[in-house]
């Protein structure tokens, strides 16, 4: 399907969203949002790790879309935070693991998107922050809870508080972002962690990503129960035995993902 704001690409099992609306710094609207949602739930089975990046040299994604948001009532903002939530609690949803490659500003609904996905890195120009305070309202897609689990309350509190923008070595200080890379090798860094990813089994790599997921907001006991049950499970599965088999044969797995 042929988009107006993004951009889907598939090279292999390896897929990339590219938010490209560069004149407006890949601002985030309501339409773009619903073009997201449908690439998202036209992913198929055979698609086995997702890029997640913004269109041009300078934003992965500069915010929310302030010219679509400036005119709404209370009840039209309930519904885009809604819409938003909705996009990026389904990106967080897919049962493959999801790379977002900052490759310059990731403000506000930027860096939410980011927060969306499984693993992040970022250029040596990316910015990133939660500037809503100064336009007299907070993150509307998940900023203010995801920003909390990833660096803890207190960190995340400053950046809510002082609307701060850090750049990519700050943001791997505090753990925001895993690495930064040169712009340039930004996509190339992406795709390598995306290959050593594929080389593992697909229903393991899901399962992990699941039970992270799921345990992190359950108590230990709770969490570990979750663990069990997911390790328990994998053992009905073809990858498994292949798995296993190809450990004692001294040779590289062929997983199916069955």
């Amino acid at each position: 399907m042929a988009y107006e704001n993004i951009r889907l690409e598939k090279d292999g099992p390896i897929a990339v969203l590219t938010v490209d609306r560069p004149k407006a710094l890949n601002a985030l609207n309501s339409a773009t949002f619903h073009e997201m949602d449908d690439a998202l739930r036209s992913l198929k089975d055979d698609t086995r790790a997702l890029i997640v990046t913004g269109g041009g040299d300078k934003a992965f994604v500069a915010g929310a879309d302030i010219a679509e948001m400036v005119t709404i009532s209370a009840a039209q903002a309930r519904e885009f935070s809604a819409l938003g939530h909705h996009v990026f609690q389904s990106l967080e949803n897919l049962p493959i693991p999801t790379i977002a490659a900052v490759n310059g500003f990731a403000l506000g609904g930027g860096l939410e998107l980011a927060l969306g996905c499984d693993l992040i890195y970022a250029s040596e120009k990316a910015k990133m922050g939660l500037p809503e305070v100064t336009l007299g309202v907070i993150p509307g897609f998940g900023g203010t809870q995801r920003l909390t689990r990833l660096v803890g309350r207190s960190r995340a509190k400053e950046l809510l508080f002082t609307a701060d923008r850090i750049d990519a070595a700050r943001a791997k200080e505090i753990g925001l972002v895993l690495d930064v890379v040169p712009a340039d090798k930004l996509m190339e860094h992406c795709r390598a962690v995306a290959a050593r990813i594929l080389k593992n089994g697909p229903l393991a790599v899901a399962q992990a990503k699941r039970v992270v997921e799921y345990g992190a907001d359950q108590d230990l006991r709770s969490a570990n129960e979750l663990e069990r049950q997911g390790f328990a499970v994998l053992f009905g599965s073809e990858d498994q035995r292949e798995g296993m088999a190809a450990f004692l044969a001294k040779r590289p797995a062929a997983f199916q993902g069955k």
